[in-house]
């Protein structure tokens, strides 16, 4: 219990501190909010008007601890730029919940292909003796890891959408609309996120697998009479994986957070996509709620992460 109550205190502190920066950073940029949404041709009438009907006329301070008592009530503020109608704007909590769940299934895609390929793949080339598939994989991870995320985007939909065409670049299918269509396209822009991400896996897990081979239990298990596959999937895997969890945490934080560049590659309306946008026109109760979203997914895949640690090595005490 203990252990999990400093854990809590450690996210509740970070995501305090994420948001007085958050806040105060857009608190001290160069620029104006309101003549951002109503531009250079309003009159200083309709100016304080809408200062006074976003809050924005209240000393900084008072404006942290409204918006905060809203956020801890559920009220996550509305946009300045998005709208229902000509008189009422879009609240964020409804703009970021059509947002997220295209983020999170390209990230659920993408750890499906990362897992199912980078830990068979890891396996055999840390059992493999032959140095031809070293080499010959050594080769083309390295090159996977080199290519930038825009660049490999390009070339998967010129491969599959443009010459085999399983796909139509940049016909997004709404997951509302037809979810089976949405999740076949969404196999592409996730192929773009797994492929780096399973050469990074495979690569750290051989290298993992083959330091634990070196050690001394694994010739005692041998000489024991173990088999090949007892020590490989019963000592050696479950040892190698201890670091490789860790380097999943790091992956699985970075794809639930929004892959921007791959969703402005596939026109997908995500969250990294909308947070772009909105930093772009001044947005600021979005890209404030968005930051905290991304802090919030980075600690508690963290803590998971440490939970799991525990589960595969019952040796680790609570410190």
């Amino acid at each position: 219990m203990k252990y999990f109550m400093k854990k809590l205190i450690t996210l509740i502190m970070t995501l305090f501190l994420v948001s007085v920066a958050a806040f105060l950073a857009f608190q001290i940029i160069p620029g104006d909010v309101v003549t951002s949404i109503l531009g250079t041709e309003a009159t200083p009438e309709r100016e304080e008007q809408l200062r006074e009907e976003l809050g924005l006329n209240k000393p900084p301070v008072e404006r942290y601890f409204n918006w905060v008592g809203d956020v801890l009530k559920g009220d996550l503020g509305e946009s300045y730029r998005y709208s229902k109608n000509m008189n009422e704007m879009m609240p964020v909590v409804e703009l970021i919940g059509d947002k997220l769940p295209v983020t999170l299934w390209l990230a659920a895609v993408s750890l499906v292909l990362i897992v199912a390929v980078a830990i068979p793949l890891g396996v055999l080339w840390a059992r493999s003796g032959s140095h031809i598939l070293d080499a010959v994989l050594g080769v083309v991870t390295q090159a996977s890891m080199a290519v930038p995320s825009f660049f490999l985007g390009i070339l998967v939909t010129y491969l599959f959408g443009i010459i085999l065409k399983l796909f139509a670049p940049g016909s997004y299918i709404s997951y509302q609309e037809d979810f089976g269509g949405f999740l076949q396209y969404l196999l592409f822009p996730a192929l773009s996120v797994a492929i780096p991400k399973i050469a990074m896996t495979a690569r750290f897990l051989r290298n993992a697998m083959l330091t634990e081979l070196q050690s001394d239990y694994v010739r005692t298990a041998y000489s024991k009479g173990c088999t090949e596959r007892r020590v490989m999937y019963g000592h050696v895997l479950r040892n190698a994986m201890m670091p490789v969890v860790t380097f999943l945490g790091m992956i699985i934080a970075e794809i639930v957070a929004g892959s921007i560049v791959i969703e402005q590659v596939f026109g997908l309306p995500g969250i990294g996509r909308l947070l772009i946008s909105s930093i772009s026109t001044r947005d600021f109760p979005v890209v404030e709620i968005l930051i905290l979203y991304i802090t919030f997914v980075v600690i508690f895949v963290y803590f998971l992460v440490d939970i799991l640690y525990r589960v595969i090595d019952p040796r680790i005490s609570e410190k």
